[in-house]
């Protein structure tokens, strides 16, 4: 599995198309609390853990399904902290499963003005 991390519009989805020959067709975006795991490329998960409270323990009890997949999740847990409740949540979720996903990666990128930084 590919994790690939970044903040908003840093060119995560274009880098995931050129460097693994992705389609749209190949491309899953998340809009809700549920993921279609036939495709390739899973965009933006952050979308998912705002709208499902247990998005690691689905993760953890799916992995067979996302192990050979490319996963793209906006970096929303850095900076300031947020005063309201729900979106503290929200970020926790995310910064604990993408810390579950990069332990189970192969490769995890961080992109920044469409740069790759290697960190795995």
């Amino acid at each position: 599995m590919v994790l690939i991390i970044g903040g908003a519009w840093q060119g995560k989805l274009e880098f995931a198309k050129r460097e693994f020959h992705l389609k749209d067709s190949d491309i899953y975006t998340c809009s809700g609390a549920e993921i279609d795991f036939s495709k390739p490329c899973i965009d933006r998960l952050e979308v998912f853990t705002e709208t499902r409270t247990d998005a690691l323990s689905f993760f953890q009890a799916h992995r067979a399904e996302w192990e050979d997949a490319i996963l793209i999740c906006q970096d929303i847990f850095c900076g300031v902290v947020p005063v309201d409740g729900h979106a503290r949540a929200w970020r926790q979720d995310t910064g604990r499963l993408c810390q579950y996903l990069a332990s189970k990666a192969t490769r995890v990128s961080r992109i920044f003005c469409g740069l790759e930084h290697r960190l795995k």
